[in-house]
């Protein structure tokens, strides 16, 4: 039995035959196992990422999806006799094949064999051509799959630059120069791959090309992002004109290459962390083998110290890895496990208050959202018990990352940040300092106090100069261009190009800066929607933006505004609910925007429900970077619309 998801789902026989897996449901279904890994998902998780409102049967229906599955996965299987593939385990269903029957997974462990030893590129070259299309191709309109098929290209391209590397490094490689030359100009924001490309010219005895591929990697750099090329180019350069005939640039060496025990891995991975930049990138990986290291050792208490002790601030309500969060968030529910209920409290605490942090609420299913809000209520009740301001504070993190569930709770997340910042201030835990007032920048900038939130922007900068916080003026460069783009639809304001200018200037810090892919997708699009709308223009049609993970939402409004109403019709009613995170306001108002154009009445009645809590709000303002305007606008248009007016 062999199931392939790299292109479009499907499952054949050991002897090719093609199994028939029934309609798009029934796929999806196996899709979604297949992503768990051999982990089992819960009934409830599955229902919820089937169906954006499940149907009154919705857990008879997919019961119905798993016998069928089973019928054509195991035809021969005698009556009454326990499934072998698709498994009942506990309150959900499991996947049971070994990992070389699955292409997502001879892809994942291929590249993984590759990143430690040259010997696997076979094994990478054959798992790369499996790929057909874009993973999970068939399975549309899910925010899982979505999920996956973005972490799953991240992966595909790392392969791609992976094996021309060790190519190269072995002394071949010349015959890549097409090869990576189409790969530059589909990816030119992968400055690895620039490197790659002048190395296969130099190989190939083409260093005048070699050499002006880098420039043109320079001058595109500088012109796009306003930033100087990485050191690595910057290396490749001068070695290529010094005539060095071996290009082999060197590798920064973090904590995983350096033999240190699981307890220092983890607090240097902190520090490294709090740095930003390429340091927290490779602070996270460090950290997640940190912890693995901890738990091999069968020593629990350990564990838990070391999963624990990285209690890094964090802002953002969507996981920037979101298979590592999930991978952490395992480990430290399986340290909570083994302690019990009655072990150490301040351990418990600290496990707890990481479930919480990783546990983003943009990806969360109904299931694992409700889990991740028991325990950071735990952890904070526990930190308080023990009177300790460190531990509190990192508890009230999971707090605030978890206040996202429903529209409306600007206030109330001012109360956390109040709380964090007042006790990192007693305290001299002076990065929390940071997160706190960050909070309430975002907290003032959705309630439209944009005079309170830049007075704790000012503050957030000031604590960033002794902090080293590299992110901070990152975030508030953002803000102070999302205050202009509401200044601009005032009288006497600014032109509304200026704050168009103001957000690129912004978007380009913030495409300079690693480790955030989970804020940077999509928001400099979703800005530019959201000035249009302030000043009653129709949406940016440019094919080139990228609306990340806001496209279900701002699609209709791209289609509205290229005269596809019947399209945008349906894109409106394929969008799902948004998801319960820093921009959920605003996707609501872009749903009951493209509603009232549209008169849709049962869609405009569901997003008038849900803003009516957040009437007093600014779309968009949660996250104090941008703004749609005030919610009141938008929920008008949509009451008017519901009663058909």
């Amino acid at each position: 039995m062999r199931i392939d998801v790299l292109g479009a789902v499907r499952a054949s026989r050991d002897d090719g035959t093609p199994v028939d897996l029934g309609g798009p449901r029934h796929r999806e279904v196996l899709a979604r196992l297949v992503a768990a890994g051999g982990r089992m998902v819960a009934t409830d998780t599955l229902v919820d990422d089937l169906w954006a409102e499940p149907p009154m049967r919705a857990v008879g229906a997919l019961r119905t999806f798993v016998a069928a599955l089973r019928r054509a996965i195991e035809p021969d299987r005698p009556p009454r006799t326990p499934p072998r593939v698709l498994v009942t385990e506990g309150p959900g269903y499991v996947l049971r094949l070994p990992r070389d029957d699955v292409d997502v997974h001879r892809f994942e462990d291929a590249l993984a064999r590759a990143r430690r030893t040259p010997d696997a590129l076979t094994d990478l070259e054959a798992a790369l051509a499996a790929w057909r299309g874009l993973a999970y191709a068939d399975v549309t309109g899910s925010a899982w799959a979505q999920r996956e098929r973005t972490r799953l290209e991240e992966l595909r391209l790392e392969g791609v630059e992976l094996r021309a590397r060790l190519l190269l490094d072995s002394g071949a490689g010349a015959e890549l120069v097409a090869e990576l030359g189409a790969h530059v100009t589909e990816h030119p924001w992968r400055e690895p791959a620039w490197g790659l490309l002048a190395r296969a010219l130099h190989r190939a005895g083409r260093q005048a090309d070699a050499l002006a591929t880098l420039r043109r990697a320079r001058t595109m750099l500088a012109d796009q992002l306003g930033l100087d090329p990485g050191a690595d180019l910057r290396r490749l350069e001068t070695d290529i004109l010094h005539g060095v005939t071996t290009l082999q640039p060197a590798r920064t060496v973090w904590t995983a290459g350096v033999r240190l025990g699981p307890r220092t891995t983890v607090e240097l991975a902190r520090t490294l962390a709090l740095a930003g930049g390429d340091a927290l990138v490779h602070s996270r990986r460090d950290r997640l083998a940190a912890a693995r290291a901890a738990e091999r050792t069968g020593d629990t208490a350990l564990t838990a110290r070391v999963i624990g002790a990285y209690d890094v601030p964090a802002l953002w309500s969507r996981a920037d890895d979101p298979e590592q969060s999930r991978a952490v968030v395992a480990a430290a529910e399986r340290a909570l496990g083994a302690l019990g209920p009655d072990g150490p409290a301040e351990l418990r605490a600290r496990l707890l208050a990481t479930v919480a942090v990783e546990s983003r609420s943009a990806d969360l299913s109904g299931t694992e959202r409700r889990r991740a809000g028991r325990a950071a209520r735990e952890a904070e009740a526990l930190a308080r018990e023990l009177g300790d301001p460190a531990l509190l504070v990192f508890a009230l993190n999971g707090v605030f990352l978890q206040s996202f569930t429903r529209p409306g709770l600007a206030a109330a997340r001012d109360v956390i940040g109040t709380e964090i910042l007042d006790l990192a201030t007693r305290h001299g835990l002076s990065n929390f300092a940071v997160l706190g007032r960050l909070i309430r920048l975002q907290s003032a900038s959705a309630l439209g106090d944009l005079h309170a939130a830049t007075a704790h922007a000012e503050a957030a900068e000031q604590l960033a100069v002794s902090t080293e916080a590299s992110l901070v003026p990152v975030l508030t460069g953002w803000f102070r261009a999302r205050a202009t783009a509401a200044r601009s639809a005032e009288p006497g304001g600014p032109p509304a190009a200026t704050a168009a200018a103001h957000y690129r200037v912004a978007e380009d810090a913030l495409a300079g800066t690693a480790g955030m892919p989970g804020l940077h997708r999509g928001l400099f699009a979703l800005a530019l929607l959201g000035l249009r709308l302030l000043h009653d223009r129709p949406a940016p049609t440019d094919s080139a933006l990228d609306w990340g993970p806001y496209h279900p939402w701002t699609h209709p409004l791209v289609l509205l505004a290229r005269n596809r109403a019947e399209e945008a019709r349906t894109a409106l009613a394929r969008a799902p609910e948004p998801p319960l995170d820093h921009m959920q306001e605003a996707l609501w108002c872009l749903t009951a925007h493209a509603a009232a154009r549209l008169g849709e009445r049962p869609v405009a009645a569901r997003a008038a429900q849900a803003l009516r809590p957040a009437r007093t709000e600014h779309a968009g303002g949660a996250s104090g970077m941008v703004t749609l305007g005030p919610v009141a606008r938008y929920l008008a248009e949509a009451e008017a619309c519901a009663r058909g007016r």
